[in-house]
């Protein structure tokens, strides 16, 4: 039975792993076993942990960029009735490039997820995913001087022009390179890999500019975390213990918090900066795992 301090830690680390860009299931899988803890990963109420922690990571993205969501579902809707999607109605366009990002992942995820995270679930492998991802990383950044984004220079300019990130996206994003980066995305389902790092590398290598692949990159979170937490969590609920509720409350609790923080250090962040230091973070944190998890 995990216990309310190592909720507190866990659900912290997993609020600030979550959306950056280093694996928050990875951490969840090493940390245990690093701090000597013992804690059976496979139990009931360590899975109803992890999927509430998830879940408040999902509805902080979503308060947060809730006027974003409010106008991007009003474009969905204002497409269908039109029976028309163009680069005149910036919003409905960024939705439907939304879909088409989360449909890659969700299908794998609702296939495969239990047969992909049952295989690679132990802290070893995680570990060793954790170093991939960090040569991920590190090979995005490489990439992204070369990759062109493939809408014409004249929407470009004025979708740049127009100061806003939502028109940006929506004119530099074609169809297919929203595939890329939904494919990218099902690499999060191993622990190890990073779901906000693998939409971040594939936003990067289809020519987004950091700050943007990271808003691409948390608006595509919000759906596919938050749906696949709400039909896991009413069934772990419904059996959990008393104990196992209150203990679970504080960890999503202190997710919830690290995950705030996290998005407002990262948009500041991704203003200047490059995936370089996380990179170099994941490739030393696998390499330590590799070595103490023995």
């Amino acid at each position: 039975m995990i216990s309310l301090s190592q909720a507190i830690i866990i659900g912290l680390a997993q609020g600030i792993t979550e959306l950056f860009p280093i694996s928050s299931l990875g951490h969840s899988v090493i940390l245990p076993g690093l701090f000597g803890w013992n804690i059976n990963q496979n139990a009931a109420a360590f899975l109803t942990f992890l999927v509430a922690t998830h879940f408040a990571t999902a509805l902080v993205l979503l308060a947060i960029y809730r006027k974003d969501w409010w106008r991007i579902i009003q474009g969905i809707f204002r497409s269908l009735k039109n029976r028309e999607v163009g680069d005149a109605d910036p919003d409905a366009k960024l939705g439907w490039l939304l879909v088409v990002s989360t449909i890659p992942a969700g299908i794998i995820g609702l296939l495969l997820k239990d047969q992909i995270t049952g295989f690679f679930l132990s802290p070893h492998s995680a570990a060793l995913f954790l170093v991939l991802n960090g040569i991920l990383l590190w090979a995005a950044e490489l990439l992204r001087r070369k990759a062109k984004p493939a809408a014409n220079g004249g929407e470009i300019a004025a979708a740049t022009e127009a100061a806003d990130a939502d028109r940006r996206i929506a004119a530099e994003l074609s169809w297919w390179q929203s595939t890329k980066v939904g494919l990218m995305q099902i690499l999060a389902l191993i622990p190890g890999f990073s779901r906000t790092g693998s939409t971040l590398a594939g936003s990067l290598m289809v020519g987004l500019s950091h700050e943007d692949a990271l808003r691409y990159s948390f608006l595509l979170a919000t759906p596919i975390i938050g749906a696949a937490a709400a039909l896991e969590l009413p069934p772990l609920i419904a059996t959990a213990s008393a104990q196992t509720l209150a203990i679970t409350f504080a960890g999503a609790a202190a997710a919830a918090i690290a995950a705030y923080a996290s998005v407002k250090f990262l948009v500041r962040y991704f203003k200047t900066k490059t995936l370089t230091p996380f990179a170099i973070y994941c490739a030393a944190v696998g390499i330590l795992g590799l070595i103490f998890l023995r």
